[in-house]
């Protein structure tokens, strides 16, 4: 079985964010890599997995990183692969793993989710997927009726909730 997905992240003390996207992507049974890779402390291992990722049969690659948060656009610069980048949350409440992400020169799109959003990301790898993968597609299509089916429950158990002014 080989990887499709690759989810990098700039240490394992992001793992507790990351492992939302691991779970997602092994929940819809897509075959997933996770490393640690810095940007800063490894640059050469980044530039080898960025430029080898392809022919590796990586389709996309979710890429998470806190503060200055240069991870996901140093890669994104290196591969033609879409590359989905998590801003983590380590200071300035996340804000600056955000602007670092999310703002990338013309030519090097990063596609960007909320802070500590690594689910999203998961779920962004598993649309893109799906475009070229009828199985995977259905399983999305399940799983976004699976979110409509929580919501309509909840607003029936609000029905019963009681307040002496509610109406």
């Amino acid at each position: 079985m080989a990887p499709k997905v690759s989810i990098i992240m700039g240490s394992t003390s992001d793992l507790n964010v990351m492992e939302a996207a691991a779970k997602i992507l092994d929940d819809f049974g897509i075959p997933f890599e996770m490393n640690a890779l810095s940007a800063h402390r490894t640059p050469s291992e980044v530039e080898h997995f960025a430029r080898t990722a392809r022919d590796r049969g990586i389709k996309v690659i979710i890429a998470g990183a806190g503060m200055a948060a240069h991870l996901p656009g140093v890669i994104a610069a290196m591969t033609p692969l879409p590359v989905i980048g998590v801003p983590i949350k380590a200071s300035l409440e996340g804000m600056d793993s955000l602007l670092a992400v999310v703002q990338m020169p013309p030519g090097i799109p990063v596609a960007t989710v909320a802070i500590n959003g690594s689910l999203n990301a998961a779920l962004l790898a598993v649309q893109i997927l799906a475009s070229g993968d009828g199985e995977v597609m259905q399983k999305f299509i399940l799983y976004k009726e699976g979110l409509k089916d929580k919501i309509v429950k909840a607003n029936e158990e609000l029905k019963n909730i009681q307040y002496k002014f509610k109406v």
